[in-house]
Parts: C-alpha cells; structure tokens; sequence
C-alpha cells in the first residue's frame, strides 16, 4: 500500500515537474527563434535549396522526444499517472476463486 505524500514532498515534486514543463517551454522557444533564423538563412542567404528542412526536422523530432518524456512519460505525467492508477485499481480489486 503506498503512503500519502508528506507536503514537502508534494512540493518537492510539483517544482520539479513545473521545471520540467519551463524546460520544455524554453527548449521550444529556442527552436522557433533558432530554426526562424536558419529559414532566413536558406531563403534569402546561401546556396539555392532550401536545406533549412533538415535541421528543423532533426531538432523538431528532439523536441516532441522531449516534450513526450516531460508530459506523458515522465514522472507525474498524465499517461504514466493514469497507467499507474490503474494498475492500483486491479491489484485491489477482490480476486475470483481465491
């Protein structure tokens, strides 16, 4: 059975959450300002292809990896938390022919 949570321990995980989620809102700002940069560079800068594709695709497919292990995977997020809850659920749950 798992013991409730102490209040410094609720606030030692809601702030590591919260800078989980700043972390990612920053790591997302850097990529649109970084890759706005790059597109002006490919556009009106070097070369005659539009190669600004590739890093926004690599860096972009970094991001989403990231914000999935920070919003659904990572501890305390929505998928994991509801995936555990239910494993608790069936571990309660009276058993047949027991």
């Amino acid at each position: 059975m798992s013991n409730p949570m102490t209040p410094d321990d609720i606030e030692r995980l809601a702030r590591r959450r919260a800078g989980a989620k700043l972390g990612w809102y920053a790591h997302a700002s850097v990529y649109v300002v970084v890759n706005l940069f790059i597109y002006a560079l490919s556009e009106y800068g070097f070369g005659q292809r539009r190669w600004s594709v590739f890093p926004l695709l690599g860096w972009g497919l970094g991001l989403t990896l990231h914000g999935i292990s920070v919003f659904l995977i990572g501890k305390g997020g929505g998928l994991r938390e509801r995936m555990v809850q239910k494993e608790r659920e069936r571990l309660q749950r009276p058993r047949d022919g027991s």
